[in-house]
């Protein structure tokens, strides 16, 4: 980093040409038992199921409002797909966001039962910090 930052360095990179690459798979918040946007899916098919009567005996969305994970499993990712699809789709994004952020403010994680916004990894927070800063 110092290398990078200092001006008078063979390796400095202009402020603006600086970007840093995080993937989304545990390095920023947890992804264990899954990744945060699953659970988002699934609250949104039972969210939603009222104006889906279909969805009772139509899986893989059965299988969310039964809380049948073995089923669920088995509609691998062509039914997340399906699920995907069925609750994200066709919204504006400022509408979007506010449901996530909605669901945000009183989703708990399944297994650790805290907000998920509490799982996430604090020493990622502090280099995202950093390299802010630098």
């Amino acid at each position: 980093m110092e290398e990078v930052t200092d001006p008078n360095s063979a390796s400095f990179v202009p402020l603006h040409q600086r970007i840093a690459v995080f993937d989304n798979d545990g390095t920023l918040w947890s992804e264990q038992p899954n990744y945060f946007q699953y659970f988002f899916t699934l609250d949104r098919v039972k969210a939603m199921a009222a104006q889906h009567c279909e969805w009772a005996s139509l899986q893989p969305f059965k299988a969310v409002l039964e809380n049948d994970t073995e089923a669920l499993k088995q509609s691998g990712d062509h039914g997340l797909t399906q699920l995907i699809m069925a609750t994200h789709s066709g919204l504006p994004v400022d509408s979007f966001d506010v449901l996530v952020l909605n669901w945000l403010a009183t989703a708990k994680h399944p297994r650790f039962n805290k907000p998920f916004t509490d799982l996430v990894y604090q020493p990622m927070l502090e280099l995202i910090n950093y390299l802010q800063a630098n």
